[in-house]
């Protein structure tokens, strides 16, 4: 498995922006196709985005198409969620997630797709 673990969540005003990282260790990174999923309090976790192993293709949650982006640096190992326009409802513990890319089927976006979790990074957007 890989290691996972995320940075850059921190409290925010409504329409601000935050780039989270999501740092991965222990195999080839570019054999995996990345997701990041969040869960608010008392809520189940929920599809945030996804992009597969090359960084060529890219899927999106409704609630956050047009404002947030997702990217991967296979040198860096490392995939980012650049989210913008910020609103409170985007407010939730954001984890980034991990699965061995196998051929078709992409976008994954249940949880259950993904082999390895990091820990979670809180992002609080105040209104």
């Amino acid at each position: 498995q890989v290691q996972l673990v995320e940075s850059g969540g921190g409290l925010v005003q409504a329409g601000g922006s935050l780039r989270l990282s999501c740092a991965a260790s222990g195999r080839i990174f570019s054999s995996y196709d990345m997701g990041w999923f969040r869960q608010a309090p008392g809520k189940e976790r929920e599809f945030v985005a996804t992009i597969n192993w090359s960084g060529g293709r890219t899927y999106y949650g409704d609630p956050v198409k047009g404002r947030f982006t997702i990217s991967r640096d296979n040198i860096k190992n490392t995939v980012y969620l650049q989210m913008n326009s910020l609103k409170p409802e985007d407010t939730a513990v954001y984890y980034c997630a991990a699965r061995v890319t196998k051929w078709g089927g992409f976008p994954f976006t249940v949880t259950g797709e993904y082999d390895s979790w990091g820990l979670g990074t809180q992002v609080t957007v105040s209104s």
